[in-house]
């Protein structure tokens, strides 16, 4: 089989590793891929969308998996181009991927389908939204995609005014309106799900860790770090997070004359009332898929093909049990900026972990160099969650760079 993954960070890394590890072998590409990625699968060149499908037509791509999400809304969607050329693509139209998309549209859906979300107020310019600023915290979010970062939670006045005008002022990410939300209270947890049509299935569940420094302080990143585990979540939980979000959002995207085949996250907040919706990602999380797959047993690409042509066989999968960690190595000034040029040292040392590479490079004497924001992602696994993350740190820390950032409290905080 052939099989094209869309977008070039450390979740494709890992999406890429985990196609490459099925039973049977098949052949990779990446588009655009990275040098780390490159070692798997062929990196694809395409300047435009359709270009891209016309590549894949030619060489007779038998499955495209979707990635990063960008691609998903672009033009007229990755999978709908997919499917107008006969390519199956485990990934959502983009009719449905506004889910993601458009915050608005997320939560206007949300309300009509009755499902558990924080009250809010969507805003058109800057006098709307500083009226809306009625108590403290408030959780403020751009309607748009903005790579993690289009979300501030703000507990002074001030500082969310800063971000209004930041987003309504300065445009730092476009176009677009702000929602403002209240703030929920209370420990967050991913739950993803394969979607294919009326069917569905709960994978694995995980938890991020979005600020940038310890004990969650500093602004929002697009994620240092997840644990992920079966017993992240009691049985009863799950059964509850089931049967109250993702049963009635599958049959909310049937309700709206839509279909869903593809990763359906679900970024949700426990609060003392239960479990609400937070956002929604019409992919896998980032960092939580780098913390997840290695998890996966079984047949990871046929279980993407069959759901991709609408057969989800939830018996090609299993999980491992016990816990995974992943460390998000940063570089120096992320998430205001990033730093690229650092030379890596001691990838090779790492051993008992796996490396996914989420923006590197090689330079010309053939080492990695940072080239992003966030630069790797290590993880490891055991038995118990202590265990997982003492495997993690003692392998993240054969790995440097100048000015590298990296929490030390992943896997612990919200645990104890």
């Amino acid at each position: 089989m052939k099989i094209l993954v869309t977008g070039k960070g450390g979740r494709e890394h890992a999406l890429i590793t985990a196609l490459s590890e099925s039973p049977q072998k098949h052949e990779l590409f990446a588009h655009p891929g990275s040098d780390a990625i490159a070692t798997l699968a062929t990196r694809v060149e395409a300047a435009s969308l359709p270009e891209l499908i016309t590549w894949m037509k030619n060489n007779s791509i038998d499955l495209c998996m979707a990635g990063e999400e960008a691609l998903l809304v672009k033009d007229s969607g990755l999978s709908n181009l997919c499917a107008e050329a006969g390519i199956p693509c485990w990934g959502p139209r983009k009719e449905i991927a506004q889910l993601e998309a458009s915050k608005t549209y997320a939560k206007k859906f949300l309300k009509r389908h009755g499902i558990p979300t924080a009250d809010f107020t969507i805003c058109t310019n800057v006098a709307e939204a500083k009226a809306a600023l009625t108590e403290l915290p408030i959780v403020l979010k751009f309607d748009g995609l903005a790579a993690g970062k289009g979300v501030a939670v703000c507990t002074a006045k001030d500082e969310a005014e800063a971000f209004v005008d930041d987003v309504m002022e300065k445009r730092c990410f476009g176009p677009g309106d702000l929602l403002v939300e209240k703030c929920l209270t209370g420990p967050e947890i991913s739950v993803f799900a394969s979607v294919c049509d009326d069917k569905y299935q709960i994978l694995m569940p995980a938890r991020d860790y979005k600020r940038i420094r310890d004990n969650d302080q500093g602004p929002n990143t697009g994620g240092m770090g997840a644990v992920a585990s079966l017993e992240l979540a009691a049985p009863d939980l799950m059964q509850r997070i089931e049967r109250e979000i993702v049963q009635p959002t599958v049959q909310g995207i049937l309700k709206d004359g839509l279909t869903y085949r593809g990763f359906l996250y679900f970024g949700l907040m426990l609060t003392p009332t239960g479990p609400q919706v937070i956002e929604y990602n019409c992919r896998f999380g980032d960092p939580e898929a780098e913390a997840v797959l290695p998890m996966v047993r079984g047949d990871f690409a046929t279980y993407a093909f069959e759901a991709a042509k609408g057969n989800l066989q939830p018996d090609l999968i299993s999980f491992e049990p016990g816990w995974s960690i992943c460390l998000i190595s940063a570089s120096a000034g992320y998430p205001a900026s990033s730093h690229s040029g650092d030379v890596i040292s001691g990838l090779e040392s790492v051993s008992g972990a796996r490396v996914y590479h989420c923006g590197t490079k090689k330079n010309a004497m053939g080492q990695f160099e940072t080239n992003g924001g966030r630069v790797l992602a290590i993880v490891a696994q055991g038995a118990t969650r202590v265990e997982a993350r003492e495997k993690a740190y003692a392998q993240s820390a054969k790995v440097t760079f100048d000015g590298l950032q990296r929490r030390s409290d992943i896997g612990k905080m919200h645990f104890e």
